[in-house]
């Protein structure tokens, strides 16, 4: 039972980072990587993800539709995207991977993007918010996702959200939370084709709150196995357990938190480029980070009260131990002092053959040993009896 508590432990803990070996025991990493540019470099420095020494080229996805006609492609020129940016339809380009400084640059230069919101796109482990300037709103979020293993990571993603065109970039080419949106670009079903950029940024935003649900679901499914066994036999490796649950949750708090804030900021857009019918159902997005608030919290008190209990339910053996412990020496209390008294082998006749007469006359019974030993055993057992009357035992 122990290890399947362990191998459920372990899959919940590799939701969130790698494990790693630290003085031959097993750690988890952070849940999301944080990552900036060298101490003292100059603001808007541009600085690529490198893999093995060299950026690897990203993948480029353009997604452009309207009510009636809808194209997705694959870009493998940065260049291509300057004859479809016409401004007609809503546009819909999706990086995928860091290590392209230049294409970066290209869309910086083709919508205006600032220079310091690209640095934060390549400066991973933001905290979510959320800024706005006349050409764009610019959202840094952190979303997790569940590979082709089951096993949920997590990576950030950012967006540039302009009057028909959103921007999307990711850390990673291989997952993202996206799937179920583009499905519903490609069969027209829902509001999506029907609407403008900023309903498609909703929909974006709305996959990456809902799949914080199944990571804290299994989180939640891991602390309340491991309450199961505290009790039954509390060890330190469950308090390890908790631990790192413990530091999860309180680093999904520090992006579910802001995250709320970033939908709220939404809600209340000046700018114009989110409109009155989008912000209607960004009232029910606003609802789920509530939500995941309330869940984030309850797990954290939930492990606190846990710790407590792995101390009482500490304390509630140590109290059984001891008590056994004081059982069994009252017992020999009494039967170590007629040891002790039979043990002083003081002589029983002088030296010339005189008796004395105070001395034990049971140490030259032929019964005496048997005697002793008997009368032993009946204290013992009385002992035993009253014990047990006063419940003791």
């Amino acid at each position: 039972m122990m290890r399947r508590l362990r191998r459920r432990y372990f899959q919940t803990a590799h939701t969130f980072g790698r494990l790693a070996s630290v003085a031959g025991k097993d750690t988890v990493a952070s849940v999301f990587t944080k990552r900036h540019g060298p101490p003292g470099s100059s603001p808007a420095t541009l600085i690529p993800h490198l893999v093995d020494g060299e950026g690897r080229k990203p993948v480029i996805r353009l997604i452009e539709y309207d009510r009636d006609h809808m194209e997705d492609r694959e870009i493998q020129d940065i260049g291509e995207l300057a004859d479809h940016l016409d401004g007609r339809k809503v546009t819909w380009i999706n990086i995928d991977g860091l290590g392209d400084v230049e294409a970066l640059k290209f869309l910086g230069e083709r919508f205006n993007l600032h220079p310091l919101a690209l640095e934060d796109v390549l400066n991973t482990g933001q905290r979510p918010k959320i800024e706005q300037t006349s050409d764009y709103v610019f959202i840094c979020m952190q979303m997790v996702y569940q590979d082709h293993g089951g096993t949920l990571c997590g990576e950030q993603v950012s967006l540039f959200l302009g009057r028909n065109f959103l921007i999307t970039v990711q850390e990673e080419g291989e997952y993202d939370v996206f799937d179920p949106v583009r499905e519903r670009i490609r069969s027209g079903r829902g509001y999506i084709r029907k609407s403008r950029a900023d309903y498609l940024a909703y929909a974006l935003l709305d996959s990456v709150i809902d799949h914080y649900y199944p990571a804290l679901e299994q989180l939640g499914a891991a602390i309340e196995e491991l309450e199961d066994h505290l009790l039954e036999k509390p060890s330190r490796e469950m308090v390890f357990m908790l631990h790192e649950q413990r530091r999860q949750l309180t680093q999904l708090r520090r992006y579910v938190w802001p995250l709320r804030d970033v939908v709220n900021s939404m809600l209340h857009d000046s700018s114009g480029y989110i409109t009155a019918p989008t912000k209607v159902f960004l009232r029910d997005c606003y609802d789920h980070t509530v939500q995941l608030m309330d869940l984030v919290e309850s797990h954290r008190e939930l492990t606190a009260s846990l710790m407590e209990l792995y101390h009482s339910s500490v304390g509630l053996r140590t109290n059984e131990i001891m008590r056994v412990l004081t059982v069994i020496t009252s017992i020999f209390i009494p039967l170590t002092f007629i040891a002790g008294v039979y043990g002083m082998n003081f002589a029983y006749e002088s030296a010339t053959g005189e008796k004395f007469p105070l001395n034990m006359p049971e140490l030259h019974s032929p019964y005496g040993y048997l005697g002793v030993m008997a009368f032993m055993l009946l204290i013992a057992i009385g002992q035993l009896i009253l014990f047990r009357k006063m419940k003791w035992l």
